[in-house]
């Protein structure tokens, strides 16, 4: 089995450690310093006939991988490893790997009998002005761009993995329910959204988010319970009982008022999107531009273990 390795050590646990990092000697190893340089890293990995591709970063290195994959490999996509040692490793979560996996000891859970295989299909972002498509596991706009700036400060407070994402929805929560009815955080950000060819309700979203994962941190479900496919969950401005929504929605319950107060939540199989706001996807804030579709990409295989 032909081995390449993407090494991040910009990534968050691999900072100051790419110096002693060990590859066997028949292991292809990149470290690209620029997305051009991964693009072409990942075609001479094809060429080359690579069926086992490591991933050693944290969630945005995933998404710069999987985004470049289709123009390298075809619809011929390797088997994948993750070895997660990013901020948040949100893909990792949902797969069960473990932090802390070395290289070694993928390899040998490779090529066990036992290996357990699991599969995922990330989402897609189209734009259309043109540029490259983007895939990636988390999608989100209004208060979640919000949130996600957030984080930052939280990383460099020194909280990572599940704390992280802990800290920055509690901070997300508070500014969201103490900021009164002006506050920037309640009022949203202007989207028209349609959902598999249906326009949804017009106005102001305080929350857009979609995702392909079964599992998030901390065992939140936002979306309902744990299932394949593209799931969204949409909700206007101003929102109303927003506390007791809170406790109901990421504790994967359901309500019948929820959806008379403008919390909607369902599977999908495209979202149409325009908007001029920012939005994020996997971590990474991107200015928007107008129109974007986001839909369900292609399958994709992951050793969990």
């Amino acid at each position: 089995m032909k081995v390449g390795v993407v090494h991040n050590p910009r990534s968050h646990a691999n900072m100051g450690r790419s110096a002693e990092y060990w590859a066997p000697d028949d292991v292809m190893l990149v470290r690209p310093a620029t997305r051009e340089a991964l693009e072409v890293d990942l075609i001479a990995f094809a060429a080359r006939g690579v069926e086992l591709l490591v991933i050693d970063g944290g969630d945005g290195t995933i998404r710069d991988v999987l985004s470049l994959l289709p123009r390298a490999f075809g619809q011929a996509s390797p088997l994948i490893i993750l070895l997660p040692s990013g901020k948040t490793n949100v893909l990792a979560i949902d797969l069960g790997v473990r932090r802390g996996w070395t290289l070694h000891e993928a390899l040998i859970a490779a090529r066990s009998p036992k290996a357990v295989i699991k599969y995922r299909a990330p989402l897609e972002v189209s734009w259309d002005d043109g540029r490259a498509a983007m895939s990636g596991f988390v999608f989100g706009l209004g208060a979640f761009v919000r949130a996600t700036k957030m984080s930052k400060s939280v990383n460099r407070m020194g909280a990572f993995h599940g704390l992280s994402v802990g800290l920055t929805l509690i901070g997300a929560a508070t500014g969201a329910l103490f900021g009164g009815a002006r506050d920037h955080w309640r009022e949203g950000v202007p989207v028209e959204l349609s959902i598999d060819g249906e326009p949804a309700p017009k106005g102001n979203r305080f929350l857009l988010m979609a995702t392909t994962l079964k599992r998030l941190p901390l065992g939140i479900k936002p979306f309902g319970p744990p299932r394949e496919g593209l799931k969204a969950l949409d909700v206007d401005a101003q929102p109303q009982r927003l506390l007791s929504a809170l406790i109901t929605l990421l504790g994967g319950g359901d309500a019948p008022w929820l959806a008379r107060q403008g919390y909607r939540r369902g599977d999908a199989k495209s979202l149409r999107i325009q908007t001029c706001d920012a939005f994020v996807l996997d971590g990474e804030v991107y200015e928007g531009s107008g129109g974007l579709t986001v839909s369900l990409g292609p399958t994709l295989r992951f050793l969990a273990s």
